[in-house]
């Protein structure tokens, strides 16, 4: 009754971790030396760097579940109360992202007309019944071009790095689409669901873990999530262990695993297939042609993430979370987060962090720079942006050329089509972050939802 989880990122280590909590024989297949993915965390000459994403929204119960389980709940981290204030490169300069209505009417975000366009979205109509938009199409009907152009876009690039004329709008922000759905303007559904909100009395039953919806990490960073969840899975993990293929046999699986230069073979009742999904793809297309093809259509956008590091004393500390770069500016940054200013202790005192984003759907050329020049486009553009002018003491340059999927628009019909697919083969699950959300968050959550659908259908497994 083992369960063989294909890949070692978080998806992946989620539910080999939740399927041996619950005593299911389960092993987690690595093909490369370490796990995590694109999430982890290093240390460089006093500074903690993120390898990719940064942190996390305290707003999922799924989360708060695993880092109690794990007892990491006490090694949480909130952000810290500097790092509030949000902005946006628009029209030559940075600009303060607004925390409410009246601080939008007052801010200069954006012109007056635009603004004034922003408040007609009251009146904004549904689209129709079934039509899977682009976000840019939707943004437009409700908000406007310029709003469009400069915040829905800034937006969707801190979290996909995509195209925001091709990204699905059903995809990527449902949330969106629900509000439009049930009061027709997103303004109108924000402030009743504020209101519900208020009225809404605690649940009954065994209370749920007190979620701040503070952007947070863990202490050590995200890493920290990685390695307790590697050393809980114990022996059950076998990283350079390379699945080159899967066969149906009696009822179960059959893997071809390459391991340490040798070829095995591994029996298994499920197989859960939590690579990206251009590998998944390889895996299946021997098994079935049509759905790999709609598995390996997902595109993914590049990104290189260059961490600047400065010494005490050397440039300002900066002030708030960061800032987001809409395309249409037409720079060569997606924007940088500063993180010792979210983060305090990822520094030594004093010390300053700048994490910058490079490249995207927009711009994919520029991660195939070598290190010295991803540095050096990094130093002019925080030059030209935010003013900064020391010499950096650290650098260091994580480049993943396949790094965020991009949800464009017809994925939801695509993946109505892959659980059809999936459906031709009992046993076979796929996890990641490809497929139903790209956040920490998404994958957690998916995880653990996969995992006890597994363990419902075996109970006594």
């Amino acid at each position: 009754m083992t369960v063989a989880v294909v890949g070692g990122g978080i998806s992946g280590l989620v539910v080999a971790w939740r399927l041996r909590s619950r005593g299911r024989a389960a092993v987690l297949l690595e093909t490369s030396s370490r796990l995590g993915g694109a999430v982890g965390t290093r240390q460089h000459q006093g500074f903690l760097l993120e390898t990719g994403p940064n942190s996390f929204l305290d707003r999922e119960p799924a989360t708060r579940e695993l880092a109690f389980a794990l007892k990491l709940e006490d090694r949480i981290r909130a952000a810290d109360p500097a790092a509030k204030r949000r902005y946006v490169y628009t029209r030559g300069r940075l600009r303060s992202v607004p925390a409410s209505p009246p601080a939008f009417l007052g801010s200069d975000i954006l012109p007056l007309g635009a603004k004034l366009r922003v408040m007609g979205e009251l009146f904004s109509g549904r689209a129709a019944v079934g039509a899977d938009e682009s976000l840019a199409d939707f943004g437009r009907r409700h908000l406007g071009h310029t709003a469009t152009r400069v915040l829905l876009d800034a937006v969707q690039t801190g979290i996909f790095a995509g195209d925001v004329e091709r990204l699905s709008v059903g995809a990527t922000f449902p949330q969106l689409v629900k509000l439009e759905h049930e009061h027709r303007s997103l303004i109108l559904g924000a402030i009743r669901a504020q209101r519900a909100q208020r009225k809404a009395l605690p649940a009954g039953g065994t209370p749920a873990p007190k979620l701040s919806g503070a952007l947070s990490t863990f202490e050590g960073g995200l890493g920290t999530l990685i390695d307790t969840l590697a050393t809980s899975l114990g022996d059950a993990v076998r990283v350079g262990a390379t699945v080159e293929g899967l066969t149906r046999v009696d009822g179960g699986w059959r893997l071809a695993v390459s391991e340490q230069g040798r070829r095995a073979e591994l029996d298994a009742s499920e197989v859960v297939l939590a690579a990206p999904a251009y590998v998944t793809q390889g895996l299946l297309h021997p098994l079935d042609a049509e759905l790999a093809a709609r598995v390996g259509g997902i595109e993914y956008a590049p990104i290189a993430v260059v961490h600047l590091g400065f010494d005490a004393g050397t440039t300002p500390a900066p002030d708030g979370f960061g800032f987001l770069v809409p395309p249409a500016e037409g720079r060569r940054l997606l924007g940088s987060i500063h993180a010792s200013t979210v983060f305090p202790f990822r520094v030594e005192a004093g010390r300053v962090l700048y994490t910058c984003m490079v490249g995207g759907a927009k711009r994919p050329d520029l991660v195939g720079l070598d290190e010295p020049a991803l540095v050096a486009l990094a130093r002019e553009e925080l030059k030209a942006l935010a003013g900064v002018t020391a010499t950096p003491s650290l650098t260091q340059v994580y480049r993943w050329p396949r790094g965020i999927p991009q949800y464009t628009v017809g994925h939801l019909e695509r993946m109505a089509a892959v659980d059809q697919g999936l459906g031709r083969w009992p046993g076979l699950h796929l996890a990641g972050n490809a497929y139903k959300g790209v956040g920490l968050n998404d994958c957690i959550r998916n995880g653990l939802q996969l995992a006890d659908a597994l363990l419902a259908a075996s109970p006594r497994g």
